[in-house]
């Protein structure tokens, strides 16, 4: 009997700004939605893993004071970016282990108009102060000298720009002018609004080549998917199975020791390495994914992680988003929700919401941005110095 594990339900709240509503409000919202959406309820789990980078220890327990204490364990965890991630891979690493058959995973923030990010806030100048509680996730300086995130991206970006040929300012900028128009069509998405190639190319710049519509908002938002074993999926309705989505990889890494990275942190190794273990977990190869979520912080991220992820050829990311390839109506349509650039990132739920894009699809639920035929598809996640996680999903029948 094969041990998979399946995606039974997932929700997410709209991405945005909720002055009236705490963490607590949005996850337990996105949990009770998830359960709902996987018609069990809080009494089925066996285990509950909760997310969050930013808000206090507990978020877990807090989250079980709305929705029901039930008394199972629960493991609140924290990843960076990939935050999201590593609560779906602890419900996933219990399932697997035979200590549950269901379990429950929800990744949170609120983040405000906080200047983490710097450049984050769309709406608004968005001021960095130096913190020496986050610094910038983690104390950076970089080849060029910076603490914020934009720079950094930048600096990764810019020497992927010098090794390679076709890769430049239009490229990077092609990025976020394809999320910005993947998100038009979004209900969840933070922004909806299409931007020309030249309001792009001319907003602030934040970190050559990075502008302040490359790089994404900050923001309040929850996501929650209940996971299940496969025999217990195969008790329960017919309907409930056939919605059900199978994790054919899941997948976390974190940094190797390589000498470049003492100087400017490494951003595509762990990637790169993450996305050869989960390739060879599911039996697929990348030119087997019909859709993508990637971690665009920056449209300089996810450039480069065309090329980390194999979607393209080596040194060949320029040239695939010049070809129209990674567009939803492209070979591989890469971050159709509108990616972090326009959808988002209340960084604890990110890990959580990208595979909840992609199994909307495989569902064939995905409404006006659906890809049509879906039946592999990959979530990846990024945090800084800390961890990617990877999460290949397929339609498959139980």
């Amino acid at each position: 009997m094969s041990d998979a594990v399946w995606v039974l339900g997932a929700s997410m709240t709209r991405f945005g700004r909720y002055p009236d509503l705490d963490t607590v409000d949005l996850a337990s919202q996105a949990c009770i939605d998830a359960l709902a959406d996987g018609g069990v309820t809080i009494h089925d789990m066996d285990i509950l893993a909760a997310g969050t980078l930013f808000q206090q220890s507990g978020m877990g327990q807090r989250v079980q004071k709305q929705i029901g204490q039930t008394g199972i364990p629960v493991y609140n965890v924290t990843n960076a970016c990939a935050t999201g991630a590593t609560a779906i891979r602890t419900v996933h690493l219990a399932i697997k282990a035979g200590e549950a058959e269901m379990g429950l995973a929800f990744g949170v923030e609120q983040m405000g108009k906080m200047g983490l990010l710097r450049g984050g806030a769309k709406d608004e100048a968005n001021v960095y102060e130096p913190s020496g509680r986050y610094g910038a996730v983690a104390p950076i300086d970089g080849i060029l000298g910076t603490e914020t995130m934009p720079g950094v991206f930048a600096q990764a970006g810019m020497g992927y720009a010098y090794e390679n040929d076709g890769v430049g300012f239009e490229q990077f900028a092609r990025v976020a002018y394809k999320n910005h128009l993947h998100s038009t069509l979004n209900p969840l998405a933070q922004y909806r609004k299409e931007f020309s190639m030249e309001e792009i190319m001319g907003s602030p710049v934040q970190s050559y080549p990075n502008t302040l519509l490359m790089c994404c908002p900050t923001g309040d938002g929850a996501a929650a998917a209940v996971l299940v074993s496969e025999e217990r999926l195969r008790s329960m309705p017919t309907e409930v199975q056939n919605r059900a989505v199978k994790i054919s990889a899941s997948v976390l890494t974190s940094d190797p020791w390589v000498e470049s990275g003492q100087v400017q942190p490494d951003v595509n190794t762990l990637t790169r390495n993450a996305a050869t273990q989960a390739y060879e977990a599911a039996g697929v190869g990348p030119e087997d994914l019909d859709l993508v979520e990637l971690h665009d912080c920056f449209a300089t991220a996810e450039l480069i992680h065309y090329d980390n992820l194999g979607l393209c050829e080596r040194g060949g990311a320029g040239e695939f988003i010049d070809s129209g390839a990674p567009f939803r109506d492209g070979r591989t349509p890469v971050n159709v929700s509108g990616g972090l650039i326009s959808k988002g990132h209340p960084i604890g739920a990110t890990g959580v919401a990208n595979v909840y894009e992609v199994a909307t699809h495989l569902r064939g639920e995905a409404g006006d941005r659906q890809i049509e035929g879906a039946k592999v598809g990959l979530a990846h996640v990024i945090g800084l110095g800390s961890a990617c996680g990877i999460h290949i999903l397929e339609r498959a029948a139980a």
